[in-house]
């Protein structure tokens, strides 16, 4: 089944054949990444485990702030939650009994069984039933930017985009019924606009649903309901999308967005499900307007999937490049000679005042042309000479090759701190 095209959520660019994104992608993330030394492995530490180096970790620090900033303000609170849970706890959820293959075996602890988690949700569920709600507090949207686990083969583990150790920005939502296609669409939404804002772009949509054999939860009505409040969610988006049989979680249908890497092949990043299951399974209620009990809709989203795979897609897209407000190096400046040293570091101080990361190309590095060359993927460049020395000045060179000249120090700072700050893909304010 397949819908005709209609309006996309800006940021998505759907309908792109891989032998296109061959063409617009030329960059291997696993080769940049330890190029550029943002990420590597370890044999001891194990396959599919990657330690982040000091760059890496900012440009990974810079994502999860943005999110946690655009999950505040679109109402999401945000919750902390543990990385282990008792084997009962997955077999309460369904894991155990229909995803087990994919998780860590139990570790005997005190006479106990516990799991490393697969999934956030069980313990999501948990926090909402640890205290009664009201109709009057729904929607309620808990988010975790939290670890989990699973047990993927060593054939299919890749970078960062196929991992045992997923840092997940996720989040659910408890809603009542009428309002979980709203719930559900406004986060197509942010998914729309932060693909917008870290320069991914999305190959297709996808409403995956369940397949044949014993993995899927055996509730036709279940089934069908989520399904057609999922199909309404992209109606209402004006979202062209593929169905895909085989592809759904366990548990309910899911709205699957798509990415394409530098060798044309296809994962998912962001998703959101409708799900009527885990509220059953863990009695989840809240007592509405006529002071009885009824059972909440579990909204589940991710707006940008695991912090690891969404970073190997920007290293892909932007070749390392970044936006500024994500760069591990934002400012380089660059004394002509040793003369201008003092100016540049003093410059370097006051954008690190400023919150800012700068640093100083010093002449022993190499010739001028030589260190612009090695800065080039360094957003912002502040050549100092001996006039601009003089008078508080440095000469900018913009990343995209436009040299607005000359420019006060001060002025130099807070043109580029209002483009960090509003974390757009504009590099300079034009005068």
């Amino acid at each position: 089944m397949s819908k005709a095209p209609g309006r996309v959520p800006r940021g998505f660019v759907v309908g792109r054949s891989p032998r296109t994104r061959r063409r617009e992608t030329m960059y291997d993330h696993r080769r940049l990444g330890r190029e550029l030394d943002l990420f590597d492995t370890d044999p001891l530490m194990g396959a599919g485990l990657p330690y982040w180096l000091p760059d890496g970790a900012i440009v990974r620090h810079a994502l999860e702030e943005y999110i946690r900033d655009r999950e505040r303000a679109a109402g999401y609170r945000h919750v902390y939650s543990p990385v282990l849970g008792k084997r009962e706890l997955y077999e309460i959820s369904g894991h155990w009994s229909h995803y087990s293959d994919d998780m860590f075996p139990p570790m005997d602890l005190g006479g106990e069984q516990v799991v490393m988690r697969p999934s956030l949700c069980p313990h999501h569920a948990l926090i909402y039933r640890s205290r009664s709600h009201s109709y009057r507090e729904l929607p309620l949207r808990i988010a975790e930017l939290g670890g989990m686990y699973r047990s993927e083969l060593s054939g299919v583990l890749g970078g960062l985009t196929r991992v045992r150790s997923i840092q997940l920005n996720d989040a659910h939502i408890f809603c009542t019924l009428e309002q979980a296609v709203d719930e559900a669409r406004d986060a197509l939404e942010l998914i729309g606009r932060a693909y917008a804002d870290l320069g991914i772009r999305a190959a297709r949509y996808r409403l995956s649903l369940p397949g044949e054999g014993g993995k899927y939860v055996a509730d036709p009505e279940l089934w069908k309901r989520a399904t057609g409040l999922l199909e309404e969610v992209l109606a209402g988006a004006g979202v062209a999308y593929e169905a895909a049989q085989g592809e759904a979680a366990f548990y309910g249908p899911k709205i699957d967005v798509q990415v394409v890497d530098s060798a044309g092949r296809e994962a998912t990043l962001s998703t959101v499900q409708i799900d009527f299951h885990q509220p059953e399974r863990f009695d989840l209620h809240y007592i509405g307007a006529d002071g009885a009990k009824h059972r909440p809709v579990m909204v589940h989203r991710s707006i940008i999937g695991s912090v690891e795979r969404a970073v190997a897609q920007m290293i892909e897209e932007h070749g390392g490049a970044f936006p500024a407000w994500v760069a591990p190096v934002q400012l380089v400046v660059l004394p002509v000679s040793q003369a201008q040293e003092e100016q540049a570091h003093d410059l370097v101080r006051r954008a690190l005042a400023r919150g800012l990361r700068a640093e100083v190309a010093a002449p022993e590095q190499g010739s001028l042309g030589a260190r612009i060359r090695a800065a080039r993927l360094v957003p912002y460049q502040a050549v100092i000479g001996e006039r601009e020395a003089g008078g508080d000045l440095a000469a900018l060179r913009l990343r995209d090759g436009r040299r607005p000249g000359a420019v006060p120090v001060e002025r130099l700072l807070e043109g580029i701190g209002e483009c960090v700050r509003t974390r757009g893909a504009e590099l300079w304010a034009a005068a």
